[in-house]
């Protein structure tokens, strides 16, 4: 293995990782601060479009970088 694929498979392992753990910090916050359902969905919702920029702006890159 090399250490570009080592690099690229830490990458993806430990991003899922922070993504999967800021969604549990996300859940608590809206738990212990008594946002109710529709105050924990916004939370959600800004943490997704935050995750859903991070995803395609590596997808933009890969597509102009094989073009």
């Amino acid at each position: 293995m090399s250490e570009e694929q080592f690099t690229n498979i830490s990458m993806v392992v430990c991003l899922t990782g922070l993504i999967v753990f800021m969604g549990f910090i996300v859940w608590d916050l809206g738990k212990k601060s008594g946002a109710g359902k529709f105050g924990t969905f916004v939370l959600f919702l800004v943490l997704g479009f935050g995750v859903f920029g991070f995803v395609f702006k590596e997808v933009l890159v890969n597509f102009l970088m094989h073009k």
